[in-house]
């Protein structure tokens, strides 16, 4: 069929456009669209629709954030595959059910606590002044380099803060009982004494006489094992936005247009450095106290035109800012619009050295004396040139990304006999790989595109291995693309018995001499019981759950599941190819109570766990409540709805 297309397009163009024309002209281009709109809903809640573009936005944006924060250590396999998508979605999901929740129980939050919350964001706390003043335009270019306006911010918070009532009116419900927490406490730390006896499997393999027909049935049981799975060797090219980014060449014209064109970026306006005291008076006060506070400032500045080296200290004793009085009143250096506009225009109106009026602002009265200037400055293009040809080379590396992804993905699919014209026209090297499987081989490393699940997908599709096409540039990456083929191709298949007899006997051997183990320590396990004799066992160990002391998991398990009602207590324990162990608990002790601290941490975690069971629950209650029908289920292959259109 794919070759039928291949070969005759022209008439498969015709065939389209006689199939698709007569659709729109029926039922028209809004409903025809709304009928293929509705082909890519994930999942509807309550009858609103969650759309596949929806889970890969999420997708992308989460893959793009961890990117950022992990450098080389991202490893994008962490959002490839039906998992992560199937999670994507779920939390997708949850997020509309609580909202609808949120909004049936009229749950609001109030603009001052969407304030609070706002500014008790560290990076957004930092742009309060020092004289308490909030600098709303950093604000806004702050959030501008995140993509989000004020407004979308206040709606995200609202929202983050409405549904916290909700999980948290849930789960902060749930509780343990003191006594429930002393038990879970002691038995957590409950320590026991033990001494074992492990009967080995080496000690029965001389007992262990296969012949032909054990072993040859032992290899047909186990075929599996030695199998050797289907390999490929493999071609395959990478357009990578990273690589066209180092091969990008600036010239020294791009680079100047550049630099003139972000040239307030390195501009420094002039900037003041200032003293104040402030002598603290509303302008909501009282008129006496406005007064007082006047006269007492006018009565510094006095003392201060006579003494002016003073200053410093004048403002530790008598200064009413907090955060500049210790300080001597020093405010540091600031630019234009960092401080209100009439102690703004007294600072910039000062020379060097020079004390100023009495200042009345909003807050009272000042006293400024201007102690430092910096004069306005821009940074030359030689002290940026590097930072600029990064930036660029990047810009220009996703602009012809852009323009050559498209023409990459239309010429491996047209000429999928080799990858050589698509090599020699993007400039690209032919890469090859050897014993590719369909599985992600660590040997490759975990950076090779052939450890991508998708590409593996596409390359060993039956088409690619059985006609050796290019497969379809599949993206691995933001501006990433791959496109692989099959050069050689061997199927799975059974190692003969005679390769392989050897290792058939080895394994046979161990099996049958575990199995032996087995037996003669569950006999003297039976015998220890009825006899109550300690001889054989070794020295003494303390084991908890904590504590293993060199004992097995499994067997640590066991160990504390064991009944010591009574003791001396035996336990028997196989322990696989290593044999089987026999455990004397000779003592159970209980270690000393935990301190206050430790308790309450304790109780805390087993709280959090609680409340976040109860909370599952009733997420599980409202889920059944809203109506949740998956359409596009993450777990089955989502790629096709995904990929872009065929070609």
């Amino acid at each position: 069929m794919l070759d039928f297309v291949r070969n005759n397009r022209r008439l498969m163009l015709l065939l389209l456009l006689v199939l698709v024309f007569p659709s729109f002209v029926f039922f028209g281009v809004e409903s025809y669209s709304r009928f293929m709109d509705s082909s890519h809903d994930a999942a509807k809640v309550d009858g609103r629709a969650i759309t596949v573009q929806e889970v890969d936005n999420v997708v992308r944006d989460q893959s793009e954030r961890m990117r950022q924060m992990l450098g080389n250590n991202y490893d994008p396999r962490m959002f490839e595959g039906p998992a992560a998508r199937q999670a994507v979605l779920d939390q997708l999901i949850q997020q509309r059910v609580i909202s609808e929740a949120t909004q049936k129980k009229h749950l609001t939050v109030s603009d001052a606590q969407i304030a609070a919350a706002i500014q008790s964001i560290p990076a957004i706390a930092q742009l309060r002044t020092a004289d308490g003043k909030f600098d709303e335009k950093a604000y806004v270019q702050l959030l501008a380099a995140q993509g989000m306006t004020p407004e979308q911010l206040d709606a995200r918070m609202r929202f983050e803060l409405s549904t916290q009532q909700l999980g948290g009116a849930i789960g902060t419900t749930a509780f343990v009982p003191k006594s429930l927490l002393d038990r879970l406490i002691a038995i957590r730390d409950q320590q026991r004494d033990v001494q074992a006896i492990v009967i080995k499997p080496a000690d029965f393999t001389a007992k262990v006489t296969p012949d032909a027909a054990a072993l040859k049935a032992y290899y047909e049981s186990h075929l599996a094992a030695y199998t050797m799975p289907e390999q490929a060797k493999v071609e395959y090219l990478v357009l990578s936005g990273d690589a066209l980014a180092a091969s990008q060449t600036i010239t020294p014209d791009q680079l100047k247009s550049y630099y003139d064109s972000n040239i307030q970026r390195f501009h420094t306006d002039e900037q003041r450095r200032a003293s104040h005291i402030l002598i603290a008076a509303p302008k909501d006060g009282k008129e006496a106290d406005r007064k007082a506070a006047k006269e007492k400032a006018e009565k510094l500045l006095e003392d201060l035109r006579k003494h002016p080296d003073t200053f410093a200290d004048v403002a530790k004793k008598n200064s009413q800012d907090p955060g500049s009085a210790e300080k001597g009143g020093d405010l540091g250096f600031m630019g234009r619009g960092a401080l209100v506009k009439p102690f703004e225009d007294a600072m910039f109106a000062l020379k060097d050295g020079q004390i100023s009026d009495v200042v009345e602002t909003d807050y009272g009265y000042h006293i400024i004396k201007l102690t430092g200037i910096k004069p306005a400055a821009t940074e030359p293009l030689e002290a940026v040139r590097p930072e600029l040809e990064i930036e660029l080379k990047k810009q220009l590396a996703a602009k012809a990304y852009t323009e050559q992804a498209d023409a990459f993905g239309n010429m491996v699919y047209e000429q999928s006999e080799s990858l050589k014209p698509a090599a020699d026209k993007f400039k690209l090297t032919i890469q090859t790989a050897d014993n590719v499987t369909r599985t992600p081989n660590p040997v490759l490393g975990k950076d090779n595109p052939l450890n991508n699940e998708k590409v593996l997908k596409a390359l060993f599709s039956d088409d690619a291995i059985k006609n050796k096409r290019n497969t379809e540039a599949v993206q691995v990456g933001p501006t990433t693309l791959v496109s692989a083929r099959i050069v050689d191709y061997r199927p799975a298949a059974a190692r003969k018995f005679e390769e392989v007899e050897a290792l058939v006997r080895q394994a046979y051997v161990a099996q049958q001499a575990a199995e032996l183990a087995r037996k003669d320590g569950e006999a003297r396990l039976d015998a220890l019981k009825k006899s109550g004799s300690a001889d054989g066992f070794g020295s003494m160990v303390t084991v908890s759950r904590a504590k293993a002391d060199g004992v097995s998991p499994k067997a640590v398990d066991s160990i504390m599941r064991a009944d010591a009602s009574k003791l001396p207590s035996l336990v028997g324990v196989d322990l696989g190819a290593d044999g089987y162990a026999i455990y004397r608990i000779a003592k159970v002790g209980t270690p000393p109570q935990a301190n206050a601290n430790q308790r309450e941490a304790d109780a805390q975690q087993l709280g959090q766990m609680a409340g976040q069971t109860e909370l599952a629950a009733f997420y599980d209650v409202l889920k059944a409540g809203a109506k949740v029908k998956i359409l596009h289920p993450a777990k089955t292959d989502d790629a096709a709805a995904s990929a872009p259109a065929a070609h």
